[in-house]
């Protein structure tokens, strides 16, 4: 998580100094807007590319907790099978 919030910051940051910059340039309104435009298609891009590499993790993670505990449980079937098979010998 420490990963994702330093990537969100760093691409907030990079906006708004990239914003600053264009603002603060000399340039004609009309111009100013479409490179404005121009910077929010860029970290919109950014922040679509950052978050689905983001749920991509999350889904690995979740996939890999659900093999565990399927494994957990079908070791859990053979020990218990084990025991009832164990208890009924030693019961004959």
């Amino acid at each position: 998580m420490s990963n994702t919030k330093t990537l969100l910051g760093f691409v907030a940051g990079a906006a708004v100094g990239a914003l600053a910059g264009i603002l603060l340039a000399p340039d004609t309104g009309t111009n100013t807007r479409k490179k404005i435009a121009g910077k929010a298609g860029d970290v919109t891009d950014s922040l679509k590319s950052s978050f689905n590499d983001f749920m991509g993790e999350i889904k690995k993670v979740y996939n890999s907790g659900v093999e565990e505990a399927e494994d957990f449980g079908e070791k859990t079937k053979d020990k218990i099978n084990s025991l009832k098979a164990e208890t009924r010998a030693n019961m004959s």
